[in-house]
């Protein structure tokens, strides 16, 4: 008897943490895809292209086909999760070059970039 009580109570704590991950893919999810932000306007849209081929360019090359970061051609991306893009941008990547640009860029900024990226070319 005792046991089967143990093992309720350990089947509940997982079925919880199942229900804590999915609720947090959900609303990262939520965050990335539906957060009801509006496109940027044309000057942020202007302002964010020239940050990526010029800043951006400066390591991952001016046409973007790599150089002493990867190539972010949308062939090159395309197996890639845009939510991990969109964390390297922001974060950067712990030992290597990629630096973070979270001082600069907010998330709707990053997701807007990775989508340019990912449709164009």
């Amino acid at each position: 008897m005792r046991g089967s009580n143990l093992e309720s109570r350990d089947l509940n704590n997982r079925l919880v943490l199942i229900g804590i991950f999915k609720a947090s893919f959900l609303i990262f999810a939520l965050l990335l895809y539906g957060n009801g932000q509006a496109e940027p306007t044309a000057e942020r849209r202007r302002q964010l292209l020239e940050l990526l081929y010029q800043d951006c360019g400066s390591c991952h090359g001016l046409t973007l086909k790599g150089g002493l970061g990867p190539s972010l051609l949308p062939d090159n991306l395309k197996n890639k999760r845009e939510e991990m893009l969109v964390q390297t941008i922001l974060k950067g990547r712990e030992g290597t070059a990629m630096p973070p640009w979270q001082d600069f860029l907010s998330g709707d900024d990053a997701i807007w970039l990775v989508k340019y990226l990912l449709r164009h070319r």
